[in-house]
């Protein structure tokens, strides 16, 4: 019976007391309700009118560790009032480290009103974090107050403050003096710029004595072997392998200090760019000093000896260097450029437009790629190598330098001809040393008709054997009566020698000598002969004929008419 009269009255009670007044019953006075009732009232410059000025008036408020305005942008109703002043500094410090190293607030995207359509009306979501039960939203509510609504964080984010700090905070922070939390730069604080070139600082040191100690094994290890790889393998690394442990060192302990996302992945970048750009210089060491090392194997090997063998290999290995260090630069660069959105985003553009841009690219191109080509056709079938003696452009010369766009010969006179590379594969060329570089040489000298030829023969024989100071090779003399004429006959001497440059010296050389020899002779070089007719005076014809030898020149005979 007591229980149906105490529901009886309750009921009763519920249908005279309005609803308002059970709600001034239950809310009590109106200070009552007012948001963090523990905190003096907010400073006038606290702006919590809309949800980006709350989110930058709080960033600003923490990292400058201002206890009157920091705790007002939180939702302290949770903790008791005495309590709200101390607890809510230290909550608001700790959530600014864990926002600073988990979030990225874009302030274009936070509402600028106060209030907006639908859930945005009282809820505003800035970000979330990632915690080991899964992602905990850092959210900004609209809530009453005296003066009217505000955004401050809401409750339940402020009651996770404390877990979120545990895995993404440290207690040391909490020790630094403010001084080290200012944010002067970006969006490093004084204290991650520190610890920023800390790490940078001991990644480098730690680099160079990583690779030291690295090279002293290896070079240990290099001298139980007989192959020379290993040793060209290890001076190129020499200095390479200290910045691709500096980039590697400086990534992982960018991480320890829990930098903001845009900083860690600048750090990121910058470490990658590191590594590649070491690496792409390791691969183009390597590749210039196994050149060397192979062309110095064959060189000192029994196949030495073959000169075209090893001219033919220096132009293989030149040229394959150059199209492999090409591709290193190329794919080098790519991933340098692939690192950025923008560069992504044009490739997937011209991906798109593969059709067009591929024709484009391939007409624009076209000569390019040809002689891309041409050089790499070149280095297969080696119509010239380096070292090749050749004749181009009515120029005697040696192949200097083979690129993959341009040759280059140096001519006898020390000048440079810079030929397109093409134009040794469409139009023809002399090569003097294309199989052996021994090559034969002649020297034309034009004589008298009564020259002693087999004198000559001899003295030939003899300047090759006595004075030509090693031009000659021996294998080849000789002297022939190659043509005559009306007034002369001429002799080419033929002569080899082991290389075309030793081979123009000596031809100089015959020339010279033999004609200082047929200088001395009676009857060497060429005489002009005419006849002279007697005047038919009488007093000559009963005379007779008159031996009459007179010199016309220096090399003219008048010799007597029989």
């Amino acid at each position: 019976m007591f229980s149906n009269y105490s529901e009886n009255r309750e009921s009763a009670v519920r249908r005279f007391v309005p609803p308002w007044l059970w709600a001034l019953l239950l809310l009590g006075p109106v200070g009552a309700f007012a948001l963090n009732g523990g905190l003096p009232p907010p400073p006038a410059d606290v702006d919590r009118s809309t949800p980006a000025a709350t989110a930058a008036g709080f960033l600003d408020a923490a990292h400058a560790r201002d206890a009157a305005r920091a705790p007002h942008y939180l939702d302290l109703s949770r903790l008791p009032p005495e309590t709200q002043a101390e607890e809510g500094l230290k909550l608001a410090r700790r959530l600014v480290v864990v926002m600073d190293r988990t979030l990225w607030l874009d302030f274009a995207r936070i509402g600028k009103e106060p209030a907006g359509p639908g859930e945005r009306a009282r809820r505003e979501v800035l970000g979330q974090v990632a915690t080991a039960r899964g992602p905990q939203d850092i959210v900004l509510e609209r809530v009453d107050a005296e003066g009217g609504p505000v955004w401050v964080f809401s409750a339940d984010t402020v009651g996770a403050i404390d877990t979120l700090f545990q895995e993404h905070g440290s207690p040391l922070l909490e020790m630094l003096p403010p001084v080290f939390f200012t944010r002067p730069l970006w969006v490093l604080e004084a204290w991650q710029w520190l610890g920023l070139g800390v790490v940078l600082v001991v990644a480098w040191a730690l680099g160079r004595l990583v690779e030291a100690v690295t090279l002293r094994v290896g070079a240990r290890a290099a001298g139980l072997t007989k192959s020379g790889w290993d040793d060209e393998l290890l001076a190129a690394g020499r200095g390479s392998i200290r910045y691709v442990l500096a980039g590697m060192l400086a990534a992982a302990g960018a991480r320890l200090l829990k930098l903001p996302p845009p900083a860690q992945a600048a750090v990121d970048l910058g470490a990658r760019s590191v590594i590649i750009v070491a690496a792409a210089l390791f691969l183009l060491r390597f590749l210039t000093r196994a050149a060397r090392f192979v062309e110095a194997k064959v060189a000192q090997s029994p196949e030495g000896t073959d000169v075209a063998r090893v001219r033919g290999l220096r132009t293989q290995l030149s040229i394959l260097r150059r199209v492999v260090e090409v591709a290193v630069v190329l794919v080098a660069a790519s991933l340098l450029l692939l690192q950025f959105e923008a560069v992504r985003n044009v490739g997937v553009s011209l991906l798109a437009s593969a059709g067009i841009a591929g024709l484009a690219i391939g007409l624009a191109a076209q000569k390019s790629l040809s002689t891309l080509l041409a050089g790499i056709q070149l280095s297969i079938t080696q119509p010239m190598r380096i070292g090749d003696t050749v004749i181009i452009e009515n120029e005697w010369g040696w192949v200097e330098e083979i690129t993959l766009t341009y040759v280059v010969v140096k001519v006898w006179d020390l000048r440079r001809l810079v030929i397109p590379i093409t134009q040794f594969l469409e139009k023809p060329f002399q090569n003097w040393s294309k199989v052996s570089p021994e090559i034969l040489g002649t020297a034309e000298l034009y004589v008298d008709f009564r020259t002693d030829v087999p004198a000559v023969r001899a003295e030939l024989r003899r300047i090759l054997e006595q004075e030509s100071n090693g031009l000659w090779d021996g294998k080849v003399q000789g002297l022939q009566v190659t043509d005559l004429s009306e007034r002369t006959m001429k002799l080419r001497a033929l002569v080899s020698a082991a290389d075309s440059g030793k081979a123009f010296d000596l031809r100089c050389l015959v020339r010279e000598k033999l004609v200082a020899y047929l200088q001395a002779q009676p009857h060497g070089l060429p005489l002009l002969r005419a006849e002279a007719t007697p005047l038919p005076f009488p007093e000559e014809k009963a005379a007779g004929p008159a031996l009459l030898p007179a010199r016309v020149g220096n090399n003219a005979r008048v010799e007597p008419q029989r």
